[in-house]
């Protein structure tokens, strides 16, 4: 017996039907997890706006938000800061914002900071990354491999294979004098209290001399009222007032070479001084045959 045609065209077109019914739901239940425009922000003490948060083309997923074009802000009196990155994912539950591609960090006081990816959380106030970052501060520039620090960037800690150019200016030829200083790392650095601490198989280059160390601690001038833009913090100059060098030291000038366990060297006379079993080696380029008399 064979089947009724119209039986079977019925049974087609109800399945089509609902085929389609499913998945115009499935696509109205996207769309309904879509929004052109996210924006969320956070309030402190006294109902002041403590930090925002916006980006487009947001997809809701769970506890966590995709955003595309995502800025973000952090206000902490005159230190407030910006975020931007092309991507991003906030996590509603915790609250970390991670940024992706072309992140960008600048704070009032002029520092900027660029990397890959970062992840901004907001109740800890702290960055992190471990990807390769650059920061920022006027004639300094700052770079290494991973790094954790403060969201208004005073405090930052960077990982391994570390390098600071500085580009100070001599106040008695009006030039500027460049000093390059690597570590393996880690480094700390301090912008409040104008110090940065620098581990393993430290390196500084000046035009005169270069100093090794396995340890090396730098004291910066603290910038002057009259350097600082309206909306800057008292943070840290580009100039050096004291190196202190700890372990295996050894300092070259041309071709004399020093070594001691520890060295100080104080920008202001530019004088070195050197403890714990200090030796010099000294090359003359003269004659000591002649000078004494063979």
């Amino acid at each position: 017996m064979k089947p009724n045609r119209s039986i079977l065209v019925f049974i087609f077109l109800f399945y089509s039907c609902f085929s389609l019914q499913a998945k115009e739901q499935e696509a109205a239940q996207e769309s309904s997890q879509q929004i052109g425009d996210f924006s969320l922000s956070g309030f402190g003490d006294k109902g002041k706006k403590a930090w925002d948060l916006a980006g487009k083309s947001a997809d809701i997923e769970n506890d966590v938000v995709k955003l595309k074009e995502v800025k973000g802000n952090h206000y902490e009196g005159k230190d407030s800061i910006s975020l931007t990155a092309d991507t991003g994912d906030f996590n509603k539950k915790s609250g970390v914002v991670h940024l992706q591609d072309n992140v960008v960090i600048t704070t009032a006081s002029g520092a900027k900071l660029t990397t890959n990816s970062l992840d901004w959380d907001r109740k800890q106030q702290i960055v992190s990354t471990m990807d390769r970052v650059n920061l920022e501060r006027s004639d300094m520039n700052l770079s290494g491999q991973g790094a954790k620090g403060q969201t208004a960037l005073k405090q930052v800690v960077l990982e391994k294979d570390v390098r600071l150019d500085i580009a100070p200016l001599d106040n008695q030829s009006k030039k500027k004098e460049k000093i390059a200083i690597t570590c393996d790392g880690s480094l700390d650095v301090d912008y409040e209290k104008n110090i940065a601490i620098f581990n393993n198989n430290v390196k500084v280059e000046k035009p005169d001399l270069i100093i090794y160390s396995d340890k090396m601690t730098v004291y910066f001038s603290p910038k002057q009222e009259g350097q600082k833009a309206p909306s800057e913090s008292a943070v840290m100059s580009s100039s050096i007032n004291k190196i202190v060098a700890q372990g295996n030291v050894r300092i070259v000038r041309g071709e004399n070479t020093s070594y001691s366990q520890e060295a100080i060297y104080n920008a202001l006379d530019k004088k070195m001084t050197l403890t714990g079993k200090p030796q010099i080696i000294i090359y003359q380029t003269e004659n000591l045959n002649a000078a004494f008399g063979n």
